[in-house]
């Protein structure tokens, strides 16, 4: 994607009829994007000079926050420490036509139980009780998210 669209999709984003479109709560029936089905979320950050940096990852759902868990240090948890506004996409692994999109903030960041959130995100995404992935010099982070703003569409 060239960097002149992204530019138009953000100015395009941020005008008022698409504002207006968007809901304070993510409906109900999408809730299943959130709870039941295993799908993977592109979260989008804030660069340093202003530009979107995107990762897939996995996420849980508490029923108010989106739970993501990185590592100290990764490019996503230098931005969310700097500017905690992020962007969600969450899209139906049945129907790539269904999805939500959150926008919200970066509410906790905690090395607390991170190990724990790594390991239960692995069990729902790999199937596996321990995260495969675990470098011993690395430190988890968990990361929760409040939703501010939603659009979905099916």
């Amino acid at each position: 994607m060239s960097l002149s669209l992204v530019v138009s999709l953000v100015q395009w984003m941020a005008d008022s009829e698409y504002n207006t479109r968007m809901s304070t709560s993510i409906p109900k029936e999408f809730h299943d994007l959130l709870t039941t089905k295993i799908a993977f979320a592109q979260l989008a950050t804030i660069m340093a000079d202003g530009s979107p940096q995107v990762t897939p990852v996995w996420f849980d759902f508490d029923g108010t926050h989106i739970i993501v868990n990185t590592a100290l240090g990764r490019t996503k948890d230098k931005n969310m420490r700097r500017d905690p506004r992020v962007s969600i996409a969450i899209n139906d692994p049945e129907n790539a036509y269904r999805y939500v999109q959150i926008r919200g903030r970066v509410v906790e960041m905690t090395t607390d139980g991170a190990d724990a959130v790594i390991d239960g995100l692995a069990k729902k995404y790999m199937g596996v009780d321990s995260y495969p992935y675990r470098r011993a010099e690395e430190t988890r982070v968990t990361v929760k998210i409040l939703p501010e703003r939603s659009q979905v569409t099916a």
